[in-house]
C-alpha cells in the first residue's frame, strides 16, 4: 500500500499497517505522526478524495478515519476550510508530566561578541543583493573556488589597503565561513607542517582556544597586560616550541588593551625569524578616543596572517570571515578550505562585495561607531559614582574602542561570583574574567572583572540591561 503523500505543499511519510485493517491502520498512522509532531498543528490534511487516491483506499475509509481523529481531538474539520491538526497536548513523543522544564531567558544581555543585530541594515543589504545578482554570471551558482568570489577578495583587498594598512591582493585572500573556521583550517595546515604549540592569549576567547586544540595544535598560554599581549616571553625559552602565535592588537579580548608601539614592532621582528604570527582584528572597526591602528600585517606582510570579519560590523549570522595569507600559505589553506566545506556560501561573498565597492558598507560603519560610541559614553556616565549611588570598589577598562568593556573587580569591592549571582537575579545575562583563563595560576591570584558587552542590546533594550548592570554593583 502506498505510504507518501505529496498534496497541498505537505510531504509526509505515513506508513498504514495493512495487519490490523486499513481503516484502523489509517487511524493509527495518523494519530502517530501527530503524536510525534511530524503533523504539526494547524496543518491542513489532503481531501478524504485526495488521499484516498494517493493512499489506494476507499474515500468511505479515509473520511472515517477524519471522523474518528477528529472525535478524538486530534483533528479539527469546519466547513469550507478543510481538516486541520489541532492544538493537542502530546507532541515529539513526550508523555505528559515529563516535558522538560522550561528555564526562564534572562531579560537582559550584555553579553560580550555579538553587535546589535537588531540594527542589520536589511535595506541596504537588499539593494546590494539585487545589484549583485543583476550582474552575477551564471557559474556564480555553482561549485566555486575554495578562496571565495573573486569579487569579495578583489573588494576587500582594495578596502582592508585604504582602512587597516593591510597590504594585500586578491590572489591572499580566503574567504571562510567565520573567524573560528580560519583558525581551524591555520592550524590543520600549520600541524600538517610540523608546527606542534601555537601561542594563545591568556585570557581569550575559549572557543578559539577549544578550536585550535581540537585541529591538532598545543595552546602555550601568553599573558596579557595594560600594554597588551607579553610578546617579548615569545623570544624566551618557555616558548621555544611554539610556531605561531594568535594575538588581538586592536583591541584585546577581554581585557581591551592595545598591543603598544615597542611590543607590534617586537612581534613583527620575531616573526621574521620564522614564526607565524595570526593577528586577529578583534573589534578593529570601532575605535572612539584614539587614531585607528594599523594592522601589524602591513609592516611584516609575508610572515602575519592577517583574519577580518563580517561578524561585528554587520552580524555574526552571515557567516562571512576572511584571512590575508602569505604567499606560501595560500595554496595549503586553499586545500584545507575545500576539503573542510568546498567554499563559503556565494550569495553572502557577492552582496557584501557590492556594499563594500559602493561604499555603502563605509557609511554603515561610519553610523555604528557613532551609535557605539553613545552607547559607551552612556556605560561609562552609569557607572561613575555620585550621591545616592554606591558604585566602588571597581575600575571600567578597554573602552577605548571595541564593543566590550571590562569592569575590572578590586579585591575589597564585591567578588566576580557575587556580582554574576547578582545579576541573574536582576535578569542580566553577563560574563566574568573567570572563564576565559588558560594558564593554571592558582585562581585566587588571577583579576576579577566583568566583561560588558554594549553591542548587543538594542537601542530600547540597552538602558534597562544598564539599569540591571548597576543593581549588580552596587552595594547593599
Amino acid at each position: 500500500m502506498p505510504s507518501y503523500w505529496s498534496t497541498l505543499d505537505v510531504d509526509l511519510h505515513l506508513p498504514v499497517a495493512s495487519d490490523s485493517g486499513r481503516r484502523a491502520g489509517l487511524e493509527q498512522a495518523l494519530r502517530e505522526a501527530i503524536r510525534d509532531g511530524r503533523l504539526a498543528a494547524g496543518v491542513r490534511l489532503p481531501s478524504t478524495r485526495t488521499l484516498a487516491t494517493e493512499l489506494g483506499l476507499s474515500r468511505g475509509t479515509v473520511s472515517a478515519a477524519y471522523d474518528q481523529l477528529t472525535a478524538e481531538g486530534h483533528l479539527i474539520a469546519k466547513q469550507g476550510s478543510g481538516t486541520r491538526v489541532a492544538d493537542t497536548v502530546g507532541t515529539h513523543g513526550a508523555a505528559p508530566g515529563h516535558r522538560p522544564k522550561s528555564v526562564a531567558a534572562p531579560r537582559h544581555t550584555l553579553r560580550a561578541g555579538s553587535p546589535d543585530v537588531s540594527r542589520f541594515p536589511t535595506a541596504v543589504w537588499l539593494r546590494a543583493a539585487r545589484r549583485a545578482l543583476d550582474r552575477a554570471p551564471s557559474e556564480a551558482f555553482g561549485y566555486g573556488d575554495p578562496c571565495g568570489r573573486i569579487e569579495l577578495r578583489s573588494a576587500l583587498a582594495d578596502y582592508l589597503g585604504r582602512t587597516r594598512g593591510v597590504l594585500a591582493t586578491p590572489d591572499r585572500i580566503v574567504i571562510t565561513s567565520g573567524v573560528q573556521q580560519a583558525l581551524a583550517l591555520l592550524t590543520t595546515v600549520l600541524t600538517d607542517s610540523g608546527t606542534t604549540t601555537i601561542a594563545m592569549e591568556d585570557p581569550y576567547i575559549p572557543s578559539f582556544r577549544d578550536t585550535v586544540r581540537a585541529a591538532g595544535a598545543a595552546v602555550a598560554p601568553l599573558p596579557v597586560d595594560d600594554d597588551g599581549a607579553q610578546v617579548h616571553l615569545l623570544s624566551s625559552a618557555a616558548f621555544d616550541s611554539v610556531g605561531a602565535a594568535v594575538i588581538t592588537p586592536s583591541h584585546q579580548f577581554p581585557l581591551g588593551s592595545t598591543l603598544s608601539p615597542r611590543r607590534r614592532q617586537h612581534l613583527a621582528d620575531w616573526a621574521r625569524t620564522g614564526p607565524l604570527v595570526i593577528e586577529d582584528d578583534y573589534d578593529g572597526e570601532f575605535r572612539y578616543d584614539r587614531q585607528p591602528v594599523g594592522a601589524i600585517q602591513g609592516i611584516a606582510p609575508d610572515h602575519v596572517v592577517y583574519l577580518g570579519t563580517a561578524s561585528k560590523t554587520l552580524g555574526p549570522g552571515l557567516r562571512l570571515a576572511w584571512m590575508v595569507l602569505p604567499p606560501r600559505l595560500v595554496g595549503p589553506v586553499a586545500e584545507a578550505k575545500r576539503l573542510a566545506d568546498n567554499h563559503s556560501e556565494t550569495l553572502g561573498q557577492l552582496t557584501l562585495a557590492e556594499m563594500i565597492t559602493s561604499h555603502a558598507y563605509d557609511r554603515h560603519i561610519r553610523s555604528s561607531r557613532l551609535r557605539y560610541r553613545r552607547r559607551r559614553d552612556l556605560l561609562a556616565d552609569r557607572l561613575t559614582p555620585r550621591a545616592g549611588r554606591p558604585l566602588t570598589g571597581f575600575a571600567l577598562a578597554g573602552i577605548a574602542a571595541g564593543l566590550h568593556a571590562l569592569i575590572r573587580l578590586e579585591p575589597a569591592g564585591l567578588t566576580e561570583d557575587e556580582v554574576l549571582s547578582r545579576a541573574r537575579e536582576y535578569g542580566l545575562d553577563i560574563e566574568g574574567l573567570s572563564g576565559m583563563w588558560l594558564s593554571s595560576t592558582d585562581a585566587s591570584n588571577r583579576p576579577q572583572g566583568i566583561v560588558v558587552g554594549f553591542g548587543a542590546p538594542s537601542d530600547s533594550a540597552y538602558p534597562h540591561a544598564l539599569d540591571a548592570l548597576v543593581r549588580a554593583l552596587s552595594w547593599g
